[in-house]
């Protein structure tokens, strides 16, 4: 509903509520900070708009007509609510910089986010994250909906409609139970029987499948999944009880490997299972702040992994 004709503006309605306390125009005109001249005509414009009388001026000061005091009346809380307003937008702002919403990738979440939130915390103790886990596809859909300033997706390729930076390279490796026919067998193993092979993959949309499914496609077109499950542990009991290999991330399956659960399989390509782990953002919102500062702790700590040298696109070819 539109305000109505002739409603005066908050700022005059201010300067006759400090002439009211002070009981003088000129020490209100004082407060506001303009001239004593100045404030008599914003009165008097006010005066003429609502068609009232609002002082009466004399040598010693101005007091407040009947209608003047009523006036006053109604202003103090318009006035009060146009404080509370502008104390709750700025409250609002200030929440927004100690504020950062991330979104990650199973696998990031787990392996990597913890640390580089550990080395923001120390640097910048007053930001408060607030991060949302799912697979690459879902995290790019929060950064492209601005539910997430800053997302961290696994997959070959970078988002559609999405700024990205490689952040770092990822190794894949073909698992088995140890009692699988793979586990014994001496030479390695080629593409092509890996892609001929039923595997027990992530979910459609993971960054995982979307990978393994890239590579696979460059010697044959992959059969069907012997199993789609939607989380790294339903794989991994999966394969261990030997139902079927898969390929998973050697950061989600390292301690799997080292106690003897499960077996990496020598392939006869393994440069070619790779993947990259990217930050996306949106195009007309870049890292800044917390968010920038979380993106530079992401890159350094891979720097000092292992050299990452992958593809840097602005732009992304389909969902990681």
């Amino acid at each position: 509903m539109p305000l109505p004709p002739g409603t005066p503006d908050l700022d005059v309605l201010d300067l006759l509520v400090s002439v009211a306390e002070t009981g003088s125009l000129g020490q209100a005109a004082q407060r506001h900070g303009i001239s004593q001249p100045a404030a008599s005509m914003r009165i008097t414009a006010l005066e003429r708009r609502l068609r009232l009388v609002l002082l009466e001026r004399g040598p010693t000061g101005s007091r407040l007509t009947t209608a003047g005091a009523a006036v006053v009346n109604w202003a103090l809380p318009v006035l009060d609510a146009a404080r509370a307003l502008v104390d709750g937008v700025t409250a609002l702002h200030a929440e927004g910089k100690g504020r950062l919403r991330v979104a990650a990738s199973l696998t990031i979440a787990d392996h990597r986010v913890p640390g580089w939130l550990v080395a923001l915390r120390a640097r910048s103790p007053d930001v408060r994250v607030a991060l949302e886990v799912g697979n690459s596809q879902q995290v790019a859909s929060l950064v492209q909906a601005g539910s997430a300033e800053l997302g961290f997706v696994e997959g070959p390729h970078a988002p559609r409609g999405l700024r990205s930076r490689v952040v770092e390279s990822d190794e894949l490796v073909a698992v088995v139970a140890p009692g699988h026919p793979w586990a014994r067998r001496r030479g390695r193993l080629s593409m092509a029987t890996l892609a001929g092979t039923p595997l027990i993959m992530r979910e459609p949309g993971s960054g995982t499948r979307d990978a393994v499914w890239d590579v696979l496609s460059r010697v044959r077109e992959p059969v069907s999944p012997a199993a789609e499950l939607g989380s790294t542990a339903a794989i991994k009991a999966a394969v261990a009880a030997g139902e079927a290999p898969a390929v998973l991330s050697r950061l989600v399956v390292r301690g799997e490997l080292d106690d003897g659960r499960l077996v990496a399989v020598p392939l006869a390509e393994p440069a070619l299972l790779r993947r990259w782990f990217r930050a996306v953002w949106r195009p007309e919102e870049p890292p800044s702040g917390a968010g920038a500062m979380l993106l530079a702790i992401a890159l350094r700590r891979a720097s000092g992994r292992t050299p990452t040298r992958g593809p840097t696109g602005a732009s992304g070819g389909g969902s990681s």
